[in-house]
């Protein structure tokens, strides 16, 4: 009989008995990224009963024996009540389900999976002993009747049984089949960025956007990571359309827009691509701030936003605030007034390891390269100490050569405009003190700059 909500699991193994197991379930991604859910005690006839009246939310789940290493999949939802007999040793070929034919075609589909693996090694091994083009194109039309094999078994499974979540979640893995070219633009010419195109258009047709169910399976993290960080263009434009897009396909949901929301603000907040930190605080600011966030804590959400505000005055794009410091005869000098058409904004502390040995490098660049380049230098010194760094100045003559200022009594709230939480720290301005680059190192500014002169061509053209 089945329950209105909840779940009853009875589970009878042959072959251990008095030891305790575990219901887990996926979230997002595969192991060892699982949750715990419920416990039981298999008694000495190595019987045990699961069971909530809570309701749940469906997905692959887990049986997790006790030594934390052995486990089957199968799929549970709510409202089921299912019997599975085990035989440990012989996992997974002795798993048997009473109650749900499901997870006895999802058993099925697991056996497929073997002897489609047990092809792919095969052709593998055949490529490696491939002599004449003939050998290799036999090998490619048996890689393509494996592959369209499998699609076919899906595409089977979700005609015949469209309702049951081992449909959705097959519909979830697939990929977009691209149409067989030559293909052609508007005015006849081969369209090379066809397949791209198409793959990247039809990417999420078969995922249900809308069922909160396939967040409790392996599939969800890679599935973003894919579309946000490889099909994707990597600036912050793109990335803010796109995870916009994802974040209204799963509104109303309650777990894959919370999963989407997450993975989107933290993947733009630990990218190494320059500027992505933009992309944090467009989510930060149009989704936390606004009350999207409901699951947070109000330290949690603060966290974020604290994150952000220290972000956004120095995104990629923004005129940089302005700083007024002494340089080291007690003068004041304005980073705006630099009259440059390039100007290297520097953050360092003279007690830095790390600065010690980049500095002179950036100092040698600045020489060999960057000043024909008509670029000019604003070292801001981190350091509250006044003898340290105009000792190393005068250790790195070269460097005196450079707008050099520090700023003890912090009146200029560096910090805060610059988010400086570590040395050193560098920022490229244009003419007009617009952000160009940030967190660059002495290696790659010409290049940055090179890029910048090259785009500037194009668009007067």
């Amino acid at each position: 009989m089945q329950a209105r909500d909840g779940y009853k699991i009875q589970l009878k193994f042959t072959d251990i008995k008095d030891s305790l197991v575990y219901l887990a379930h996926y979230y997002g991604k595969p192991l060892p990224t699982i949750y715990k859910t419920d416990s039981v005690k298999v008694d000495k006839n190595g019987v045990g009963v699961m069971q909530s009246k809570e309701k749940i939310l469906g997905g692959i789940y887990m049986i997790l024996l006790s030594d934390k290493k052995t486990y089957f999949d199968f799929l549970l939802d709510n409202g089921d009540d299912i019997g599975i007999n085990i035989t440990v040793k012989t996992l997974p070929q002795s798993l048997k389900y009473t109650g749900s034919q499901q997870n006895n075609d999802f058993i099925a589909y697991g056996e497929f999976l073997n002897g489609y693996g047990q092809k792919q090694e095969q052709i593998s091994e055949g490529y490696k002993n491939a002599k004449t083009k003939a050998d290799s194109a036999a090998l490619e039309k048996q890689v393509k009747d494996a592959a369209k094999e499998l699609y076919d078994y899906r595409e089977n499974y979700i005609k015949s049984h469209p309702k049951t979540l081992l449909a959705k979640i097959f519909s979830a893995l697939e990929l977009p089949q691209v149409p067989e070219g030559p293909h052609y633009t508007a005015d006849g010419k081969v369209d090379s960025a066809f397949g791209y195109l198409y793959y990247k258009a039809h990417y999420w047709d078969g995922f249900d956007l809308r069922d909160d169910r396939l967040i409790n399976t392996p599939l969800y993290d890679a599935k973003l990571d894919e579309y946000i960080n490889k099909l994707t263009l990597q600036y912050e434009d793109s990335i803010n359309k796109e995870g916009d897009w994802l974040l209204a396909k799963t509104r109303g949901t309650q777990e894959l827009f919370k999963y989407t929301l997450w993975w989107l603000t933290n993947n733009a907040g630990n990218s190494k691509i320059m500027g992505m930190d933009a992309s944090y605080v467009h989510f930060v600011e149009n989704y936390y701030m606004k009350g999207d966030a409901t699951w947070l804590k109000p330290d949690e959400l603060q966290q974020y936003i604290t994150a952000a505000r220290k972000i956004a005055p120095n995104v990629i794009g923004n005129v940089a605030p302005e700083l007024k410091m002494k340089d080291v005869n007690g003068k004041e000098q304005s980073m705006h007034a630099i009259d440059a058409k390039y100007t290297l904004l520097v953050f360092w502390s003279p007690d830095c390891g790390h600065c010690q040995v980049e500095l002179p490098k950036l100092d040698s660049t600045y020489k060999a390269v960057l000043k024909a380049k008509g670029v000019r230098v604003y070292a801001v010194s981190t350091y509250d100490e006044e003898k340290m760094w105009k000792d190393f100045l005068k250790k790195n003559p070269g460097m005196q050569e450079w707008t050099n200022v520090w700023d003890p009594e912090h009146q200029s709230r560096f910090r805060e405009q610059y988010n400086i939480y570590m040395t050193p720290i560098i920022y490229l301005l244009d003419d007009k003190k617009i952000i160009r680059g940030k967190q660059i190192d002495y290696s790659n500014i010409a290049g940055l700059i090179d890029m910048l002169e090259r785009n500037k061509k194009t668009k007067s053209k």
